[in-house]
């Protein structure tokens, strides 16, 4: 078998927990997983975890954000919804770049479900827009041109008169350009 499961039962407490190592996803192309809960439009977690989390974030693209201090951005229930839809209790594959985990210690991943990856699928439904951060960059290119698509098409987010797509735009992290 490719991928052995470490398989790690709690005493007393009945809970059964699996992990894909570190080492195991390195070793493969894809680690098959299922999408156990669908947090906002780029975070999933996933059974079984991948390096000790089950929190996985989708690379290559940004979500607007539904929970903050000011509310949801434009979009962000859409983004969500659209998540819940096509991935809850689903089987994936997930494909990692270079890093493996981020700085808030979720694992970093393409999302690959029937057939297509749903990363390019979100920034191609403007539910999403291309944001990629070095090292991890090994599909900018098909983003950049499902964002150019949705662009053409005034597609979810690009969509908004153009005071309200900038603020989604402008998170003062170089991404989408700003105002």
């Amino acid at each position: 078998m490719w991928m052995a499961l470490l398989v790690f039962v709690f005493a007393g407490c009945g809970v059964v927990t699996s992990v894909l190592s570190e080492e195991e996803v390195r070793e493969s192309e894809f680690a098959e997983v299922t999408v156990a809960r669908v947090v906002d439009g780029d975070t999933v977690e996933v059974f079984p975890a991948v390096s000790s989390t089950e929190s996985v974030r989708l690379i290559g693209m940004d979500a607007p954000e539904e929970f903050g201090d000011s509310g949801a951005e434009p979009y962000a229930r859409e983004a969500t919804a659209f998540a819940e839809e096509s991935l809850a209790g689903e089987a994936v594959r997930l494909e990692f770049d270079e890093e493996l985990i981020d700085d808030y210690g979720r694992a970093l991943a393409y999302v690959h479900h029937d057939g297509e990856m749903f990363n390019e699928r979100l920034v191609e439904e403007g539910l999403a827009q291309v944001a990629t951060f070095p090292p991890n960059t090994r599909h900018l290119e098909l983003f950049e041109a499902a964002q150019e698509r949705a662009r053409e098409a005034e597609r979810g987010i690009w969509s908004l008169p153009e005071s309200e797509s900038c603020l989604l735009r402008d998170r003062r992290n170089g991404v989408g350009g700003g105002c």
